[in-house]
């Protein structure tokens, strides 16, 4: 019999005890700044119906999504059977009948669904804060996986623009605290997006324009207008739209030029003779500023930020670290209709996601993450021989008690054996206690960066350990 040599599968990952820490460390950032901003934990399962999941990311989101077979002989299951027929109709027809679950693609539409569901026991605004893995069928890269976590926002039952402006302060909060100063939050509005398309004379489709500009970062000016000409947009309106794009300056000059470039376009306005996105950009840039945000200059408003979900309305963000070479780390918006497709419509909301994934390389490129976040035991009790081991018990359990995260070596070993494991684990101290400490009333601690040690009472021991 030979030995299959084991494996995982693509664009997923085992996470040792250190990284797993380093995580940990990161989810505790991002759940103390949730909570402190009033957002309350919430979880959902790993599997959704599919008639949940899909029609809600867009065509290309539905092909990524991640179908789970039905149990049992699903090809001849009663009353699904798949025929010749269905075969050569191709996936389209087969898949209903042998498929009926799938793995959740996101957190938020999970999350419209559980809204519509206990609609009656919530109370709005509803505010929750979600922190699962996703699983999306992608291609593998650096910065992509096919399994990872997302950390949610989301308020619900509110159309408030405070909702944005918070957002934007939890963002920063947890970029600055982790360490990431040097980053852009990026911002735009899928109305001011809508105006573009107005601005053009309604060539080709929404949908389409809204698509191209979502892939200027990756496939560049060049590529769009291949992409846009291809789907009927004229080389007129190509131009002119890179035109629109192109404005210069500060956030308010940004809008400011745009207005003005709207207006000679003649674009309708509201009745107030403004253009809603961009109004309601500046109101979100106004409350910052009443709520004394000093970060304005990692605050980008960036009119080519589309957010390929189709699901967004109003404002969008997105976060970029800019000393690493990482697609965006973050991303969110408003949703006014998302709900209305589980049958509760005129429900807003607003909200967005960490990649934790790509935070976690960020991090490690840059060497942010503090020294102490992998160890998890504090002090290694080292014996002399299983007699000592014994005696050890009760101090391992007076560590225990106190708060210290202690083990004691479990083997009978030689001092230099378990001075290497302390060392291999990054555990800081060792702790030992022969005859002549334990005559003494005494500890022999060892700090194992300094090699330093000393001779302590108990009481000393314990102020070392939990200082």
């Amino acid at each position: 019999m030979s030995v299959q040599k084991p494996s995982i599968p693509q664009g997923t990952r085992d996470f040792g005890p250190a990284v797993v820490a380093r995580r940990n460390y990161i989810f505790g950032v991002i759940r103390r700044v949730f909570e402190k901003f009033g957002y309350a934990p919430l979880e959902t399962p790993t599997m959704e119906n599919l008639s949940v999941l899909t029609g809600k990311y867009g065509e290309e989101g539905d092909q990524l999504l991640f179908k789970v077979l039905n149990s049992g002989d699903f090809l001849t299951k009663k009353n699904a059977a798949v025929t010749a027929e269905d075969l050569e109709a191709g996936s389209r027809k087969v898949l209903p009948k042998i498929a009926e679950k799938g793995l959740r693609y996101d957190l938020t539409v999970p999350f419209a669904r559980y809204v519509v569901m206990n609609r009656g026991t919530l109370t709005f605004p509803f505010k929750r804060y979600q922190i699962q893995p996703v699983w999306r069928a992608d291609r593998p890269q650096r910065g992509r996986y096919r399994e990872f976590y997302q950390c949610d926002a989301d308020v619900v039952g509110t159309d408030s623009l405070l909702c944005e402006a918070e957002i934007v302060l939890m963002m920063s909060e947890v970029l600055n605290t982790l360490g990431l100063t040097e980053h852009t939050i990026k911002i735009n509005h899928r109305r001011v997006l809508g105006t573009f398309y107005q601005a053009l004379g309604g060539e080709g489709t929404e949908v389409d324009l809204f698509t191209a500009i979502d892939k200027l970062d990756k496939i560049g000016q060049d590529g769009v207008t291949r992409e846009l000409l291809e789907r009927g947009f004229s080389e007129a309106s190509v131009a002119r739209l890179f035109e629109l794009l192109s404005v210069q300056g500060s956030f308010a000059e940004k809008l400011q030029q745009l207005q003005s470039a709207f207006a000679a376009a003649q674009v309708p306005t509201e009745a107030d003779g403004s253009y809603k996105g961009l109004q309601e950009l500046g109101q979100v840039q106004q409350l910052l500023q009443d709520f004394g945000f000093t970060h304005f200059d990692h605050l980008e408003f960036d009119p080519t930020l589309a957010r390929g979900l189709s699901y967004y309305t109003g404002c969008i963000f997105e976060i970029k670290i800019n000393n690493v070479n990482m697609g965006s780390v973050s991303g969110g918006g408003r949703y006014d209709n998302l709900t209305g497709a589980f049958g509760l419509p005129g429900v807003s909301g607003v909200g967005f996601s960490f990649g934790v994934d790509r935070l976690y390389d960020c991090l490690e490129e840059l060497n942010l993450f503090p020294e102490a976040v992998a160890t998890t035991t504090r002090c290694l009790l080292a014996s002399f021989d299983l007699e000592n081991s014994r005696q050890l018990l009760p101090i391992l359990r007076q560590l225990r008690e106190a708060g210290v995260a202690a083990e004691l070596y479990p083997d009978e070993a030689k001092l230099g054996k378990q001075f290497k494991y302390a060392d291999a684990k990054g555990i800081p101290y060792v702790l030992l206690q022969g005859p002549e400490e334990q005559a003494a009333g005494q500890f022999k601690l060892k700090e194992l960066s300094t090699g330093q040690e000393q001779l302590l009472g108990w009481n000393a021991v314990l102020d070392a350990l939990t200082k």
